[in-house]
Parts: C-alpha cells; sequence; structure tokens
C-alpha cells in the first residue's frame, strides 16, 4: 500500500515537470555556450579583418607615393633621354649635301635634331606627338573659289604630315 497520498500518478506530476525543466535548461545554456563561442570567434574575425584593412590601406598609401617618385623620375629620364639622342644625332649628322651622297638605310639627317628646353620637356613632345591631318590647297574649297564644285576626300585618303 501507497502512504505517500500526495504523489501524483497522473500527466501533470511536479517531478515530470521538473524534470522537464531541468532538460530545457540544460539545452539553453548549452545553445547559450555555443553562441557564447560563436559570438567570440566573430569577434575575432572582425578584428583581423580590421586590422588587414588598415595594413592593405597603410601599403596603397605607400604605393601611391612610390608612384609619384617614380613617375617623376620616370619623366627626368625621358627628357634626359631626348637630350642625349638629340646630342648623338648632331655629333652623328652627316654633312653632305643630298645631290652628293647616295642614299642608305644607316644614314642620319643633314640637319641638326633640335636640342634646346622645348624637346627635353616631354609634355611638350607629346602634345606634338599626335596625328596632323593636312589637306593640299587642290582639295580644299578656296582652290576653286565655288564650294558647289568641291568633292569630299574620305578620311583614309587624306595625306598626313610625318610625325616628328
Amino acid at each position: 500500500m501507497n502512504l505517500n497520498l500526495f504523489a501524483g500518478r497522473g500527466r501533470h506530476r511536479a517531478v515530470d515537470e521538473l524534470n522537464r525543466l531541468r532538460e530545457e535548461n540544460l539545452a539553453l545554456l548549452t545553445r547559450q555556450a555555443a553562441a557564447d563561442d560563436f559570438f567570440a570567434l566573430l569577434a575575432a574575425d572582425r578584428n583581423e579583418v580590421h586590422r588587414l584593412w588598415q595594413l592593405a590601406e597603410h601599403k596603397a598609401s605607400d604605393a601611391g607615393i612610390v608612384a609619384s617618385c617614380l613617375s617623376g623620375k620616370l619623366d627626368a629620364l625621358e627628357s634626359e633621354l631626348l637630350v642625349t639622342r638629340a646630342a648623338l644625332a648632331n655629333a652623328t649628322k652627316v654633312t653632305v649635301g643630298c645631290g652628293e651622297r647616295d642614299i642608305e638605310a644607316g644614314d642620319e639627317a643633314t640637319q641638326p635634331v633640335p636640342t634646346g628646353t622645348f624637346w627635353a620637356d616631354p609634355a611638350r613632345w607629346r602634345a606634338l606627338s599626335g596625328p596632323t591631318v593636312v589637306v593640299p590647297l587642290a582639295h580644299s574649297p578656296q582652290a576653286t573659289g565655288d564650294a558647289d564644285t568641291t568633292q569630299k576626300i574620305p578620311l583614309g585618303q587624306l595625306p598626313v604630315r610625318a610625325r616628328i
């Protein structure tokens, strides 16, 4: 015979509810510990990404400084190269007139190459290196005075002045 009159036998026993709550509490504590671990990993990853971002920013600024210094050196070397080429052309120029010499592939120009400050500045000679189209007077509308008799010349057939 059971002397414990208050021990329940039904679906709502206090002992069963207490065990269920303890299991749920254990599951929640386990989930919270896993979430804390995951959050710690995320925080560590964020700190690492921020550190690497600052390092990349520092390297990019250093590379910009180096690139600007090298660009200045390149411009100086280009102008020095142009002056040296002009001096070499002047030193090895051919002084015989066109009618007195035979033309060969290795011949140099008969007139000196300009060596002034105009040619030493790369910005000036780069501006002159673009194509220049020259239209002979025979093909211009001013040749006959009558604009209706002129013919249109395709761009590919126009004479082009040689580059310097």
